[in-house]
């Protein structure tokens, strides 16, 4: 009799042809600490996967401030821009690594374009958005508009007729001017 680990969406979960690698690599890590086929098996863990930057969003008192991570890419290849509410981050990013032990030589090119948008809020003045960029991490500076202060409006009562209330009821009735 053999013994099939439970999985209780067994129907639901969606096709994954590597599925036996994967336990494969991670039995082989527990058992001597090296993964069996690095250069192999990283190509695979980003195939078919969309690269997008991680992106913290903080509000301070007078700004908000936008930091995204883009690890090899280069400020020239990078482009922010401001839209209606919309803050857009595109660009390009290259890599390449190269290993050389004794055992192995792996030398990777890896590149891609990524986008990400994020939604502004109403209060951002888009004259003063300012952007930097280092050692790998972008940052937006997008001020807030200085507050408008509400402005109190006095109500004023408007002078009524001074007929009383039963001649003006009569007066609608067959149409007469009251006075």
């Amino acid at each position: 009799m053999t013994l099939e680990r439970w999985r209780p969406s067994w129907g639901l979960i969606p096709w994954r042809p590597l599925r036996e690698v994967e336990d494969m690599e991670r039995r082989f890590e527990d058992i001597f600490g090296r993964s069996l086929m690095p250069a192999l098996w990283r190509r695979f863990q980003g195939e078919g996967r969309p690269w997008a930057p991680a992106v913290e969003v903080v509000e301070k008192e007078d700004k908000y401030v936008v930091k995204a991570e883009l690890p090899g890419a280069k400020q020239e290849d990078i482009d922010v821009s401001v839209v209606g509410d919309m803050l857009t981050i595109k660009g390009e990013k290259r890599a390449e690594t190269e290993v050389n032990e004794a055992d192995y030589h792996c030398r990777e090119c890896t590149y891609g374009s990524f986008y990400r948008s994020i939604g502004l809020p109403s209060n951002v003045n888009p004259e003063k958005i300012e952007a930097s960029f280092d050692d790998g991490v972008l940052e937006v500076t997008l001020p807030k508009v200085a507050e408008v202060k509400a402005k109190k409006v006095s109500v004023s009562a408007k002078k009524q007729d001074k007929a009383p209330a039963k001649k003006r009821a009569s007066a609608k009735k067959t149409g007469k001017d009251v006075k």
